[in-house]
């Protein structure tokens, strides 16, 4: 669906019938608690979780809890596993290392890697795995600490090809196919009810691939609000995360605690939040699925408070003899309640 489509629904208030909706949320509340109880997986909806739980259904491993510093999946000997994949529709085509260090560099040789490819385009979204590469930690640590040797980007970032990967002697894998695409293994019912509740989910919402990025919690926040998730992801058109009845857009940054991060926050990023009406600083249990507190502020008091504090970090560094690898800060709530338009618009319990 265009934007232009999507904008018209929004005006003819055609969008998001709340009980139905409501309904696929409980759906997934309890999958969710499913690889709570049996796994200690407190989020399996953020930042594309779900995909490692396909892959760890497909290679008979099982999760390991956590998110960034903590491996992925395990498997029956205790071989612990770093999980890596790009999808078909994506248009980066490798493996993408973010923020590595020497130190992480150095520890690779204790665990092994699944390099994976997602393929949603032949496959029902969210798509299979239909071939990977595993290959032990030690290679991989010992060709990115060559390989990073000349990376001069301030990310520290680099990716690893498939063609890379097979000058290093590795090899790829296909999977059975046929079994992958009904889920055959250890989540084959858990994985098959995400499939249809996000099927679902994107009909009744108009938004593809909601199960990616943040828009699930973007959605569960917009309807307390009675906004509606901007469909696009990145772009000119994807440049606000939601949009009210009267066509103001706003941005929204979505997290468990009352801190909110601004990535990637560029003289250019920074402009663009004047365009929106508000910035709308959201605190989500992100097990519950459930929204816990809301509140706002405006571009003309948040910009300056972010280029600040971003300014004051490269002066910091740049004393250090150092420089900044991402350009990104965070308000705490103490500092958006100081500021003149700050507003509280929901309270969990408060507001029910």
């Amino acid at each position: 669906m265009s934007l232009d489509d999507y904008l018209k629904l929004v005006k003819n208030h055609t969008l998001y019938p709340l009980a139905d909706i409501q309904k696929i949320i409980d759906q997934l509340y309890l999958i969710q608690l499913e690889f709570l109880h049996d796994y200690g997986v407190n989020d399996i909806f953020s930042n594309s979780k779900f995909y490692e739980i396909i892959i760890a259904n497909q290679l008979n491993h099982a999760p390991i809890p956590g998110h960034s510093g903590s491996r992925d999946a395990r498997d029956s000997k205790g071989n612990q596993y770093e999980y890596k994949h790009f999808k078909e529709t994506s248009s980066n085509h490798s493996w993408t290392f973010n923020d590595y260090s020497d130190n992480l560099i150095s520890h690779m040789h204790e665990y092994k890697f699944i390099f994976a490819h997602i393929n949603d385009i032949d496959y029902k979204y969210p798509g299979i795995m239909d071939w990977y590469y595993e290959v032990d930690g030690k290679i991989i640590g010992d060709y990115l600490k060559k390989a990073t040797l000349s990376i001069r980007n301030a990310r520290k970032m680099i990716n690893v090809s498939p063609r890379q990967l097979e000058s290093l002697g590795c090899k790829k894998t296909h999977v059975n196919t046929k079994e992958a695409k009904n889920y055959k293994g250890l989540f084959e019912r858990q994985l098959t009810n995400i499939s249809v509740c996000s099927e679902k989910l994107e009909r009744l919402t108009k938004v593809d691939k909601i199960l990616t990025s943040n828009k699930l919690y973007e959605l569960l926040v917009a309807l307390k609000l009675n906004h509606y998730v901007n469909p696009e992801q990145g772009g000119r058109e994807g440049s606000h995360d939601a949009i009210d009845q009267e066509m103001n857009t706003y941005e929204y940054k979505v997290y468990q605690t009352r801190s909110w991060n601004f990535q990637d926050i560029s003289d250019a990023v920074l402009e663009k939040y004047y365009n929106d009406k508000k910035i709308i600083l959201a605190v989500v249990d992100k097990t519950e699925l459930k929204v816990k507190e809301i509140y706002s502020v405006e571009p003309k008091d948040a910009v300056p408070k972010l280029k600040d504090k971003l300014n004051r970090r490269i002066e910091r560094l740049a004393r250090r003899g150092s420089t900044i690898r991402r350009k990104q800060v965070s308000l705490s709530f103490t500092e958006v309640k100081q500021m003149p338009s700050f507003e509280v618009l929901y309270i969990e319990n408060k507001n029910e």
